[in-house]
C-alpha cells in the first residue's frame, strides 16, 4: 500500500477523537496541509474500523457545535490530512520505514499513562507491550541508523513541560540502552517541543469523527529551532506556556471545581450537566467569585486584561447547548483538584493580594 501512498510528513501516534478534531483537522485546515499517518500504539484490534475510516478518501467528519461570542455555532468539517493507518503490533517494519524517510514531525497523544515505564522497556528490540517513549526510542534509533536528520517532536499528552520529560525518558532509555555516543548526541538535537492543548470534544462520530467545541489551541513554547508545524489561527507559538497554563488552570478548571463544590451543596444529582449549572443561583455565584476573586487576582498579577478576555470565551464554552458534560465527571478527585486548581491559584496570588473568602471556603471543605 505504502508505494501507492505520497509520503506523509507527519507521523501521529494515536487515534483518539480528541486528535481528530484537533491536531488533523488543523493539518488540513492549513493554507499548505499537511498530510499524516496515523498509528495506533495500543495494537487493540476492536478498532480496525475506526483505522480504515479515518485514511477514508472522502475523510471524515468534524461537527463544531457551541457559542462564538455568545451565538450558536453549527458546522461540519471535513479532515482529509490522514493517508495512511498503521499498528505498532502489525506494521512496525513499515512504521520504521516512514519514520527513516518521511516524517518530518512525530506528533502523540498516548493518554495520561503512555509515559509510564513498563517492564518490556528494557528489551534490546521494540516489544508491543513497551510504553510509547522506548518505542519512540526504536524508531528514532532507526532513523539515525538509517542515516537521516533529525526531527522535530511534537507531544501533546496533558504532562506539564511535556516534550522535555519525554526527551529525558528517551535518553533514559538511550544510557539503559548502551546506545553510542553518536547516537545519543543526535537524539539531542532532535527539536523536542513543549506544548499544550485545549479543546472539548465531546462524543464520536462513528466509525471516524467527532464533534468538538469551537474553541482550540495548542500553544507551542517558543525555544531554539521550534517553529509551528503549519499556519493555524489555533496553533500559537508563545514564550511561556506557564501563562497559557495559568488561565487554564485557575480560570477554565478552576471554574469547573467551583461548579462541583455548588453541585455536591446542591444533592449532587448524577445526571446534572454543566450547562444546567448555568442558570440561577450557581451562575450568579460563580459570576460573583470570576468578578470579585479570579480576575482581582489576575489584576494583582498584572493580567487583568487577558484574563477578561479567556474569562469571556470560557464562559462561552460553559454554557454550550450542544454540550453534555456531566457534573459527575468534572467531580471525580475533587478534594485534589481543589488544591491544584484553587488552593494553587491562592498561593500564586499570595498573602498581599485580594480576599478571597469563597474560594478560602471550598478549600477548607475539601479538606474537612
Amino acid at each position: 500500500m505504502s508505494d501507492r501512498i505520497s509520503p506523509t510528513p507527519v507521523l501521529q501516534f494515536g487515534t483518539s477523537r480528541f486528535l481528530q478534531a484537533h491536531a488533523d483537522l488543523f493539518f488540513s485546515e492549513c493554507a499548505t496541509p499537511l498530510t499524516v499517518t496515523v498509528v495506533q500504539s495500543s495494537g487493540d484490534a476492536s478498532r480496525a474500523g475506526r483505522l480504515a475510516a479515518l485514511a477514508a478518501p472522502e475523510g471524515y467528519p468534524v461537527r463544531i457545535r457551541g457559542l462564538s461570542d455568545g451565538q450558536p455555532v453549527d458546522t461540519e468539517q471535513r479532515v482529509t490530512s490522514v493517508r495512511r493507518t498503521l499498528s505498532t503490533a502489525t506494521d512496525w517494519p513499515e512504521i520504521c520505514r516512514i519514520a527513516a524517510s518521511e516524517a518530518r514531525i512525530i506528533l502523540s497523544n498516548t493518554g495520561d499513562r503512555g509515559y509510564l515505564p513498563q517492564p518490556a522497556d528494557d528489551g534490546p528490540v521494540f516489544d508491543q507491550a513497551m510504553s510509547y517513549p522506548a518505542k519512540l526510542y526504536h524508531l528514532l534509533a532507526h532513523r539515525h541508523a538509517a542515516g537521516a536528520t533529525p526531527l522535530s517532536v511534537f507531544p501533546m499528552e496533558l504532562v506539564a513541560d511535556n516534550g522535555t520529560v519525554l526527551r529525558d525518558r528517551v535518553m533514559q532509555i538511550a544510557t539503559a540502552q548502551g546506545a553510542s555516543d553518536a547516537l545519543t548526541g543526535w537524539l539531542g538535537q532532535c527539536i523536542w517541543a513543549n506544548s499544550l492543548v485545549d479543546r472539548i470534544v465531546s462524543e464520536p462520530i462513528e466509525p471516524a469523527g467527532a464533534v468538538a467545541e469551537p474553541y482550540a489551541l495548542w500553544a507551542i513554547g517558543s525555544a531554539p529551532g521550534v517553529t509551528a508545524p503549519c499556519d493555524h489561527p489555533a496553533i500559537r507559538m508563545v514564550a511561556d506556556l506557564d501563562e497559557i497554563e495559568r488561565l487554564k488552570l485557575h480560570i477554565l478548571n478552576l471554574g469547573h471545581t467551583v461548579l462541583a463544590d455548588l453541585w455536591q451543596a446542591q444533592g449532587a444529582d448524577p445526571d446534572r450537566l454543566v450547562r444546567q449549572m448555568m442558570t440561577g443561583t450557581p451562575r450568579a455565584t460563580l459570576d460573583e467569585i470570576y468578578a470579585t476573586e479570579v480576575l482581582p487576582g489576575f489584576a494583582a498579577k498584572g493580567r487583568l486584561a487577558e484574563a477578561q478576555a479567556y474569562l469571556a470565551v470560557t464562559l462561552d464554552r460553559f454554557a454550550n447547548p450542544y454540550l453534555d458534560h456531566r457534573m459527575a465527571d468534572i467531580a471525580q478527585n475533587h478534594p485534589q483538584k481543589v488544591q491544584r486548581r484553587i488552593g494553587a491559584f491562592l498561593d500564586w496570588v499570595g498573602a498581599d493580594g485580594p480576599a478571597m473568602p469563597q474560594l478560602t471556603a471550598i478549600v477548607g471543605r475539601a479538606g474537612s
